[in-house]
């Protein structure tokens, strides 16, 4: 595909976040599962079901624009992806596990902050105001996200990691 328009530039990058999202479900998922404190647990499984609600708000842009949902693979989350399974094969510490876990779904939110951010601008500046409308919704959520993740981080009481 290429992409000579403002307009396919907004398809392309909705088509990577989609895809993205679809990704994450599975990876929110795991991390509930790995991790040790039922607090950073619960969050993880909250977060899927936002997820949820953020792939059912993106097939409501691709049904705006006339078009069925397509996914372009994503190789911004691809990438965090392997840097979490690199980690697991290091067969961490649960404490180190844990901190990994918050820091790695910190990383996805500003990457999906910034997604959605320009998504909902693009959106904006084409003239798809009610596309632009549910892009936000998307970007508040995620921003809420990152803040809960945030203050889990700061809130979490670890062994401190000491260098041999």
């Amino acid at each position: 595909m290429s992409v000579t328009s403002a307009k396919e530039l907004f398809t392309h990058e909705l088509e990577d976040i989609y895809y993205a999202e679809h990704e994450l479900l599975d990876v929110l998922d795991q991390l509930a599962d790995q991790t040790s404190e039922e607090e950073i647990a619960r969050a993880f499984e909250e977060h899927r079901e936002e997820t949820e609600g953020q792939i059912d708000r993106l097939e409501r842009v691709f049904e705006m624009l006339g078009q069925e949902p397509e996914e372009e693979e994503c190789e911004g989350i691809q990438g965090l992806i392997e840097e979490h399974e690199e980690l697991l094969d290091m067969d961490p510490d649960a404490d180190v596990l844990d901190v990994h876990n918050l820091t790695a779904a910190q990383k996805t939110e500003h990457y999906e902050i910034a997604a959605y951010g320009n998504l909902a601008l693009l959106a904006d500046r084409l003239g798809m105001g009610e596309a632009g409308d549910v892009l936000h919704e998307n970007l508040e959520e995620e921003e809420a996200a990152l803040e809960k993740l945030k203050g889990l981080t700061s809130e979490y009481d670890y062994e401190p990691i000491v260098a041999a």
